[in-house]
């Protein structure tokens, strides 16, 4: 079977250096799982590293023609190959409620998604890596202070210990994207359970960044809190001068004051 062609719909930029795809695939460190998922093999270029290693490989990918050519080419890969859409998927299908690692080089237009599903599996997936649009990885690793700091950058870090690893140029693609990649890891944390309410927690987080520019005293206005606690000093401030402790300290005042 001849090459896969890239489909622009789905993203497609197939990695083609070996070295790069090796540094990735051992970014993984086998710490608390058995099982890695990989997502959008293409080619495999990944996936031949991943299965010299003492795991379970599977690997979850939407293009047929893709899928077609790792049935020819990886014979190790029987019965671990799924054709589904991963956001779609519901994983437990083959995972069971097993722990298992991510991996990928995500198709860029999908990463972020990517992410919050793998934090609404949190407690199934304790590790994370992959490759990303630089820009994007260095959002979900930035630390508070800055215009990259956000969502992404909250959410992931209140459960994962998150770590830029290197950044990959465009030239070592087919076709080549127009912008920079670069890969991370998300080892998750030994204690990963908030001491508030999540589902507030995300909602606070999410609503803060919305209205990024105003003050939390203006933006988190649909809570109605009480004037008491809108003279808290932590209200004086912008979501991207908090920290994921100071979120969490916050979801706590807000659910003490009644919401």
């Amino acid at each position: 079977m001849e090459k896969v062609r890239a489909k622009k719909h789905l993203g497609q930029h197939f990695l083609n250096d070996e070295n790069i795809a090796q540094k990735i695939a051992d970014s993984l460190t086998l710490e608390g799982y058995s099982n890695v998922l990989e997502i959008g093999p293409g080619m495999g270029v990944l996936t031949k590293y991943l299965l010299e290693k003492p795991i379970a490989t599977y690997v979850i990918e939407i293009d047929t023609e893709s899928v077609a050519y790792l049935q020819e080419h990886y014979p190790k890969l029987e019965g671990k190959i799924i054709s589904k859409d991963f956001l779609k998927y519901n994983i437990a299908e083959v995972m069971g409620k097993e722990p298992f690692a991510i991996i990928g080089n995500f198709p860029y237009n999908i990463s972020t998604q990517i992410v919050f599903k793998t934090l609404e599996l949190r407690h199934q997936i304790p590790e994370f890596s992959g490759m990303f649009q630089k820009e994007v990885a260095e959002r979900i690793c930035e630390k508070k202070g800055t215009k990259a700091y956000g969502i992404l950058s909250v959410l992931a870090q209140a459960f994962y210990e998150a770590e830029y690893l290197f950044t990959v140029s465009e030239h070592v693609f087919t076709p080549p994207p127009k912008v920079k990649s670069g890969v991370l890891r998300l080892r998750r944390k030994e204690n990963y359970q908030l001491p508030c309410d999540e589902k507030l927690f995300f909602t606070i987080v999410k609503t803060a960044f919305n209205q990024r520019r105003k003050t939390l005293r203006n933006s988190l206005k649909t809570y109605q809190l009480s004037d008491n606690l809108k003279e808290d000093t932590i209200f004086d401030l912008r979501p991207e001068q908090l920290s994921v402790e100071q979120f969490i300290d916050l979801t706590l005042k807000i659910a003490a004051d009644g919401v």
